[in-house]
């Protein structure tokens, strides 16, 4: 189920390689998927013989064994792998080798043999490690697809997740009359991503719906030590490893080295899953070396019990699917390295956490904690150890990193416990500095001055200039929210004199752009247009994208209220350059750019503009700041009463389906004849066979004849994210070769399901020099 994607790729690999080789996790369907493309093939590939190896434990009986799955026997002068080869000889023959792992030798060593002494034979292996024989092709078999976070409970739209689809048949033959509805879809939803899509695990729960609730399921999957318990049941027929789910992991870790076990169990305590510095943080020490946790972490993937979470980012980052890490944490516990293993997590956190207090303004400042979160908030639950001195300042790191994160219900909910405590207190005005903002964020103006005084007034009593900044800074922030610009400015002020005798020129500069936004609010847009010409340059050179992207909003705001348009409309657009593309931070430059567009008179492009940013930001969940947002309704409802109702109805239309690349492309004009009508971007997002700006690039790339990888590397991309959007362009123009599609970028072809749309993409794509960043958690604009 859900595998036609793979189905497809197999067949046109098969055409190309002697060797497949499907690798993933135990239980993730390898063996299925196997069968499944085995029973399909066409009858020129000749015969298919399937070899399984479940119950060959020596190597030395592998050639035997094979012998007997194809019906071969000896004959005198003959033995071994020559008899296979004599068999086989030169015809078309598919053999499938199942389960190849704990033989990944003397497999490799076969196969080689064989293919090189039989030329028209292929061979199909499932092991959880690639084999690692030359020419091989190995094709990693991933969990099944879950539902997104924001299906909610409509089943038409959770039963096109493959997980949820697999869960609902195989519950429906235990408990004749299961469907999903309104009134189950969440759960089962969340049972499918508890299981991280895991084909095994999906079935296995879903077999419990037969006699357990569908909420007592999923509360024995939330009990990490009972969860394999659960995942019992399968077909007695088959082998135990595909019956238990403990069994079919069991069998994996026995094939790990003493060392490769050690780790392997350790990093169970990572929950949210780690990169190479976290994992020898936690799993080095009592005979593991930090020097060897890179060559197990290679080994652990390669024999699919971790499995990465992201190849593109700057650090590679893995996990441990849930099942898998249950079992791990089963091993830790017998092992008896728990305590000691969780005590060096926090000590890990700990270290991390001393990096965000060389912070002047931590709050604003992205948090080395921020993508450790799930780890942070699990160290913090564990009641076994705890470090009474680094506890609370924990929980204020992780309550920072909910507010960066715009979850405020969740910091304040931390917040409120430490204001209370021994230990918040000691932390000086920091807690109720981040309280402060952390009310505005919740819209509670009068509790954030309240708490802003009350950061000043503690540190002010501690002689700590860089705290006093901070909690200058987080009052100016709750006068800001209550409309006391004046009062803002005069704290900011004062904040920019402490840092300046730091000696830090970036807090300074950081600081020196929000005493503009205060003075831009205040009706001091002179002398912010000249606090933003020093504090600009510095920021561009030194700081982090978020802080540049924010002072480029704020020098373009500055830009637009002394009416100099055509700089605003630079700024804005340097914002849209720099921000990623799923983050709150591109939404204030495309309604900056709203803003230029009506000043200028065009009020279709200002009206399509904001109209895209409001639908995205009801997406996301997120509002921009009262005078920002005030700003832009008085210039909206301006250009809804100068247009006529077609072309105001035409372009709030177009707007509201206009998002992703497209919106980029049409707010940076990233096309010469961009006088376009609103008519033509409405146009542009209703024609679905219309690719990306992104997926056109590859398209014109492979039209120019470089390979994957000579587009990852123009690109700056991977050859995986190459490789999926030329699968997306396929699938789009309904074409199959890089010839047709370099046919189609030339104008000679038109796509099969373009009909009658033009043989180009109308809606520009985005330049080689817009690179969006990898997504690093947001902070708050200036204000």
């Amino acid at each position: 189920m859900g595998r036609r994607a793979e189905l497809s790729r197999l067949r046109t690999l098969l055409r190309t390689s002697r060797l497949l080789t499907l690798t993933g996790a135990g239980g993730v369907g390898k063996t299925r998927l196997a069968l499944e493309f085995a029973k399909g093939l066409p009858g020129h590939y000749g015969r298919v013989d399937l070899v399984e190896l479940d119950a060959v434990h020596d190597g030395a009986a592998l050639t035997q064994s094979v012998a007997a799955a194809l019906a071969v026997g000896e004959r005198a002068g003959r033995s071994g792998v020559d008899v296979l080869v004599h068999a086989i000889s030169d015809a078309r023959r598919l053999l499938v080798l199942d389960n190849c792992e704990h033989l990944a030798e003397p497999c490799a060593g076969l196969i080689a043999t064989l293919l090189s002494r039989c030329p028209r034979l292929r061979v199909l292996a499932t092991s959880r490690e690639a084999l690692r024989v030359p020419g091989e092709t190995v094709l990693r078999v991933g969990e099944l697809s879950l539902p997104p976070a924001d299906a909610g409970d409509d089943p038409v739209a959770l039963l096109r997740a493959d997980a949820v689809r697999l869960f609902v048949e195989r519950a429906s033959s235990c408990a004749p009359g299961f469907t999903l509805h309104r009134g189950n879809g969440r759960t089962v939803a969340e049972i499918c991503r508890r299981l991280d899509g895991l084909t095994l695990a999906v079935e296995l729960a879903a077999r419990r719906a037969g006699t357990l609730a569908l909420n007592d399921i999923l509360a024995g999957l939330d009990d990490q030590m009972s969860q394999l318990s659960l995942l019992t049941g399968g077909h007695r027929t088959g082998p135990r490893r595909h019956s238990e789910l403990a069994a079919t992991i069991d069998w994996s870790h026995r094939l790990l080295d003493p060392a490769e076990q050690a780790v392997f169990r350790r990093l169970a305590v990572v929950v949210g899953g780690f990169d190479t510095a976290a994992a020898r943080a936690v799993c080095a020490g009592d005979g593991i070396a930090p020097s060897q946790i890179l060559g197990i972490l290679c080994a652990l993937e390669a024999k699919s019990l971790i499995a990465p979470v992201s190849r593109d980012a700057e650090t590679a980052r893995f996990r441990q699917l849930g099942a898998i890490r249950a079992y791990a944490l089963e091993c830790l516990l017998a092992s008896g390295e728990l305590r000691t293993t969780r005590h060096r997590a926090l000590e890990w956190l700990n270290g991390l956490a001393d990096r965000a207090g060389d912070e002047v303004f931590a709050d604003q400042a992205g948090s080395p904690l921020a993508v450790e979160r799930d780890n942070l908030a699990a160290a913090l639950a564990d009641t076994t150890v705890r470090d009474g001195a680094s506890h609370p300042r924990l929980e204020l790191e992780l309550a920072r990193v909910h507010y960066q994160q715009e979850q405020p219900s969740a910091a304040h909910a931390l917040l409120t416990g430490l204001l209370r405590e021994p230990g918040g207190r000691a932390l000086g005005g920091a807690v109720p500095a981040l309280a402060a903002r952390v009310a505005c964020q919740r819209a509670e103006p009068a509790q954030a001055l309240r708490l802003g005084e009350q950061a000043v007034a503690m540190e002010r009593t501690r002689n700590h200039p860089a705290g006093l900044a901070n909690a200058l800074d987080a009052r100016a922030a709750a006068r800001l929210c209550r409309g006391e610009f004046a009062a803002a400015v005069t704290d900011l002020r004062e904040c920019v004199d402490v840092v300046a005798m730091l000696g830090r020129p970036q807090d300074t500069a950081w600081c020196t752009h929000h005493l503009a936004w205060a003075l831009l609010q205040a009706g001091g847009e002179l002398e912010a247009d000249v606090l933003m010409s020093r504090c600009l340059p510095v920021l561009r050179d030194h700081a982090p994208w978020s802080r540049v992207a924010a002072a480029l909003h704020t020098a373009g705001a500055v830009r637009l209220a002394l009416g100099h348009l055509e700089s605003a409309e630079a700024l804005f657009a340097g914002v849209l350059r720099i921000v990623p593309e799923a983050s709150f931070h591109a939404l204030y430059p495309v309604e900056g750019l709203a803003l230029v567009a009506a000043e200028s008179g065009d009020m279709r492009r200002a009206l399509l503009l904001y109209e895209a940013s409001a639908q995205a930001r009801r997406r996301l969940d997120t509002v921009s700041e009262a005078p920002w947002r005030r700003q832009l309704e008085r210039t909206v409802a301006r250009a809804r009463t100068g247009l006529p109702a077609a072309a105001r109805d035409a372009a709030v239309s177009g707007g509201r389906r206009l998002r992703g690349d497209r919106l980029v492309a049409y707010a940076l004009r990233t096309r010469s004849d961009d006088h376009r009508t609103t008519a033509d971007a409405v146009d542009v997002v209703d024609d679905r066979s219309t690719l990306t700006g992104r997926e056109l690039m590859v398209a014109e790339l492979v039209a120019e004849g470089l390979t994957n990888r000579q587009i990852a590397e123009r690109l700056g991309l991977s050859t995986r994210t190459v490789a999926t959007h030329l699968d997306k362009v396929r699938d789009k123009l309904g074409m199959r070769s890089r010839t047709q599609i370099a046919l189609w970028v030339t104008g000679a072809v038109r796509s099969p399901l373009a009909g009658a749309s033009p043989t180009r993409p109308t809606e520009p794509g985005v330049p080689a020099d817009v690179r969006h960043p990898p997504a690093e958690i947001p902070e708050q604009r200036a204000r």
